[in-house]
Parts: structure tokens; sequence; C-alpha cells
């Protein structure tokens, strides 16, 4: 217990110390984070009245990053398969990052839909014991449980391996092979489960399709490995660690494979909504063409097409995407495409034209944004800690002390 304690202490006295790029980089997420929760502070106080949903359009922008920071957290799989199934060292020093980035996403999903929520306390009526969790006949209910479960997983690995190598011991692979077997299955239940969430609403027809659910798998498959690469270029540059060329060919290769996979199923989802041409397909429409005078979505969802394509040709020339800089902006450009596709391309269409036809178009108001910003930027300044910690550790920094034992 006494080791433990001094571990957290080192652990805090490591976050609390850097240079000044280092202080102001968090000082600057600090107040964004501050500026985010007071947004939240009026969505509490005044009701989601101040917001621009509606009844017609009752999921917003905070949904839209639900569903998008799912996938995030589920594609750290791909990188604990070549670190454990085929236990390549390059992958072991790297895959608690990105553990800990699935733990920074699963925080700001719960996030975004606490926030959603207008009130918090709306999250007990889903709590085991508190309130009527209905399963197994809640879809809701099980994407809190497969949460839970996700959200213990993705803390207990990296803390578990950290804490050891604090120690300067091996972990007991009996202790670690289990959660992390689990943690890859998971992967893949966390957005299927998702998925399920929104087919499963018979009203919204632009839902019900049997392809949400492997194209929620595929598009994490490439939003994912985009948005570590850039972390770990970060790491690279600014964090003090080493990371292998071999782990970014390893996700500049899964980028090269799942993107084209992505646009396939992309576009036999809209050749199946738009070709038919009934009534039901009046959601694609607005999508990609619009309805009238409401024009907004489709400059998003041509353009989030444009970027992946662009992104594609730099991934598939050897000499382009050799290149660190447009390697890196091809991965900025699918952090957007893909939540523009996953998030406001999918959630605000499911509701555009409503049950009764009416044609509603949501926009974010400033608060909404600001909000959004906010937790953004509590996500960014947890695994800034988090990530300067782990780096000490694994790098040998941080160690436990013959003295301090």
């Amino acid at each position: 217990m006494i080791r433990y304690l001094q571990y957290l202490k080192s652990c805090a006295g490591c976050v609390l110390r850097g240079g000044r790029n280092y202080y102001l980089w968090m000082g600057g997420l600090f107040v964004l984070t501050f500026l985010g929760g007071i947004s939240w502070y009026h969505h509490i106080a005044d009701g989601l009245g101040i917001t621009n949903m509606s009844n017609q359009v009752s999921w917003g922008i905070g949904i839209a990053n639900f569903v998008y920071f799912v996938g995030v957290a589920a594609s750290v799989a791909l990188l604990i398969v070549p670190a454990y199934i085929y236990r390549i060292e390059e992958f072991k020093a790297v895959v608690v990052l990105a553990e800990i980035i699935a733990v920074i996403s699963v925080v700001m999903c719960l996030s975004f839909i606490i926030s959603d929520l207008g009130r918090p306390d709306r999250l007990l009526h889903l709590s085991p014991g508190l309130g009527v969790i209905n399963l197994p006949s809640s879809h809701l209910a099980w994407d809190v449980m497969v949460f839970s479960v996700q959200l213990v997983l993705s803390l207990y690995i990296p803390a578990y391996l950290l804490y050891k190598r604090y120690l300067g011991q091996a972990p007991n692979l009996a202790f670690v092979l289990p959660p992390v077997m689990l943690s890859m299955l998971w992967a893949v239940i966390i957005h299927t489960v998702t998925a399920f969430l929104l087919s499963a609403l018979k009203s919204r027809d632009f839902w019900n399709t049997g392809l949400l659910a492997p194209r929620f798998l595929v598009s994490a498959a490439v939003s994912g490995p985009a948005i570590i690469l850039l972390c770990f270029a970060a790491i690279n540059r600014y964090g003090g660690m080493r990371i292998a060329d071999r782990v970014f060919d390893y996700l500049a290769h899964v980028l090269r494979v799942m993107l084209p996979v992505n646009l396939f199923l992309l576009g036999c989802e809209v050749f199946t909504e738009l070709h038919s041409g009934t009534a039901v397909t009046e959601s694609a429409r607005y999508l990609f063409f619009g309805l009238g005078e409401h024009t907004l979505l489709p400059k998003f969802i041509w353009t989030a097409i444009v970027f992946d394509v662009v992104a594609l040709v730099i991934l598939l020339v050897p000499r382009w995407r050799q290149q660190p800089r447009l390697l890196y902006a091809s991965c900025a450009l699918l952090v957007f495409s893909i939540w523009v596709e996953k998030g406001m391309g999918l959630v605000l269409p499911g509701f555009t034209p409503s049950p009764l036809g009416e044609v509603v178009e949501y926009v974010p108001n400033a608060s909404e944004i600001v909000l959004t910003i906010g937790i953004l930027a509590a996500g960014a300044l947890l695994f800034t800690a988090a990530a300067k910690v782990t780096i000490a550790v694994q790098t040998g920094r941080l160690r436990l002390q013959e003295g301090d034992a």
C-alpha cells in the first residue's frame, strides 16, 4: 500500500512538472475545459431548450461525437493484435499509450452522453440498484453495460502494466492476457451494440440497414488509426519517447486497407438508398443533395468524400506516404471526414424528415459548440497528463527508488 501511494505521488509530481510550452498547453486546455463547464452549467440550469435541438431533431452534435469516439475506443484492438498475438516488441512499447487513448475516448463518450441528458441525475435511471435498467429488453441498457465493461478493461490494462513497470517487475501474464483478449472481443461488441441501438429505432428508416454495424467497425478502423498515428507523431516530436517506424508503417497499412472498404460500404449505402426513389429515401437525399432550401449537410458530406479520396491517393502512392507531412495530412483529413460520415452525416439525416414529414435543419449553436470544445479539451488534457506519466515510466525516468520502498 505504501509503495502504491508513493507511485501515485510520483505520477502527480510528473504531471505537475514541465517546461514553459507544457504549462502553456495544459493551461490553454484547462481554460477551454472551464468554458465548456460553464456552458454545461447553463444546459443544466436552463434546460436543453437553450440548444438548437428540438422535438424534431432531439440528438445533436453531442450524440454525433459519441458515435464517433466509440469507434476510436474500439480501434485500439488493432494494436493489441501485433503486440500480444504476434508478440512484436515495438508494439508492446506503445500499446499502453493506445489503451490510454481508448480510456480517454470512453470518458469523452460518457461525457457527451451525460451532457446530452440535460440533467446528469437522469443517469441514475440506468444505474443497477438505483434505477430500472430493463435488461434484456432495452438496447440502451445493453449499451450502458458494454460501456461499463469497456471502461473497466481500458483502465485496468494500462494501470496494471505501468505499475509493474514502475516497480521494475515483469507483469504476470495471467493478469494481462485474459483482459487483453477480452478487450479485443469487446472492441467489436461495443461498436456493434451502438450500431444496433440506432438501427433498432423503427421510425428512423435511414438507420434501418444491416450494413450499419459493419460500417461502424470499418470506419472505426480508419478514424482510430488516424488519430493514434497523429498522437504518436506528436509524442515522437515532443514527448521524449521514440516510437518505432514499424508502428507508423503498420498504422498506415491499416488505413490503406480499410479506407477503400469504408468507401465501398458507403457507396453500397448510397446506391441502395437513392436508387429505389421511395419516400423512405428522403433522409439520404437530404444528406447528399439537400431538400429544398435545406442544403447544409451536402456541403459537409461531399467535402468528407473528397477528403477520403485525397487521403487514399496519398496512402496508395509509396513516394507520398513515406513523406511524414503528407502522411500526417492524410490522417488529419480522415479524422475530419470520418467524423462527418459517422457523426453529423449519420445522426442528423436520421431525424430529417421527421416521421410526420417535417424538415427541420439542425445547426449547433454557440453554447453547444463551446461545450463540445470543452469536452474535447478535457480529453486532450487527460491524455497529455496520462501520456506524460506513461512515457516517464516506459523510458525508466519514473521508477521506484530503493529508499522509497
